[in-house]
């Protein structure tokens, strides 16, 4: 089966530790996002942001749910939606790379091509620039205060 993709990049200013304080803790995501709400379902198996964490987030009047599959700290973020929107085998990862004192973050995502999975891309290409454009913003501001 295709699948349908959606990725947006950014780099801010802040370093790394800034930009993944904010992208590895969901209860920070309605502060910085386009989420009214957000936060954790359950911890992690080994620590609590780590693998098998279950995570939350309400945009409008879709409340999704994911669980991180791979965290390597400060550097790599892999999760699936559970549940919210209508997607199958979805699979999305955030990567932050050094960028001069910077931090370049690529967010993408993959799953099934299905009739739904075709609507949610048309949206998901539009919100995923804004969260990548958000998360710089907080990150900056995060690293300026500091």
């Amino acid at each position: 089966m295709t699948r349908l993709h959606v990725e947006a990049e950014g780099t801010a200013a802040a370093g790394a530790d800034h930009v993944w304080d904010l992208v590895s803790d969901a209860t920070t995501y309605a502060e910085w996002g386009p989420w009214t709400g957000s936060g954790y379902e359950r911890p992690g198996d080994g620590a609590e942001r780590g693998p098998g964490a279950v995570r939350w987030m309400r945009y409008g009047r879709t409340t999704t749910v994911e669980q991180l599959l791979e965290v390597e700290e400060g550097r790599r973020l892999v999760y699936t939606v559970l549940r919210g929107i209508p997607v199958r085998n979805y699979r999305a990862e955030v990567v932050l790379t050094p960028a001069g004192p910077g931090t370049h973050i690529h967010w993408s995502a993959t799953w099934d091509r299905t009739l739904a999975g075709r609507i949610v891309q048309r949206k998901l290409r539009q919100i995923y620039p804004h969260v990548v454009a958000d998360l710089v913003t907080a990150a900056d501001r995060r690293a300026a205060r500091s």
